[in-house]
């Protein structure tokens, strides 16, 4: 099993495209990229910490490969807005991949690039590739938030315009 953390803004939107893949072990919602130790939901969404929200994924890359869960990932975010994601707003909504390893950060800037020549977009492609940085899992409540809070995760996310604009474009 290998790790795949990646920013799309807020963290609850970017678990259920892959939960149900194949191969996924497990995603957790939580934080990473700051430079608080052990940070707080309430201190993250300040945008003081240089946190990202992220997700963690533990999947089996001979039953799901990295590079499908890259094209997954580019599918679920506005690669082109370096301000936040959809209605979420700040440094700590914006996208980023975080690679684990060597093949990752090489997979990832691949990617990027034919994103960038996909002609898809009219603006440039702003998502950050970085190295995976500490990671600190969320609080309990905001794992697998979309299943614990159906209503308000429905609510919250026809509000954002991520639906929307994954319609459009993918």
């Amino acid at each position: 099993m290998e790790k795949a953390t990646f920013a799309g803004g807020c963290f609850w939107c970017m678990v259920s495209p892959f939960e149900e893949q194949p191969g996924i072990g497990g995603i957790v919602s939580g934080y990473s990229g700051g430079h608080v130790e052990n940070p707080t939901y309430e201190q993250v969404k300040t945008g003081t910490t240089g946190h990202f929200e992220v997700v963690e994924i533990t999947f089996d890359p001979e039953i799901f490969p990295y590079e499908r869960l890259l094209e997954l990932y580019w599918q679920q975010i506005d690669p082109t807005d370096p301000d936040g994601q959809f209605h979420d707003r700040g440094p700590q909504y914006r996208t980023a991949i975080f690679y684990h390893n060597d093949k990752q950060k090489e997979l990832a800037e691949k990617s990027k690039q034919a994103m960038a020549a996909s002609g898809k977009f009219k603006k440039p492609i702003v998502t950050l590739i970085e190295p995976a940085a500490i990671f600190y899992p969320a609080e309990d409540y905001h794992q697998d938030y979309h299943k614990k809070n159906k209503q308000h995760y429905k609510e919250d996310r026809e509000k954002s315009g991520r639906d929307v604009f994954i319609k459009e474009h993918w």
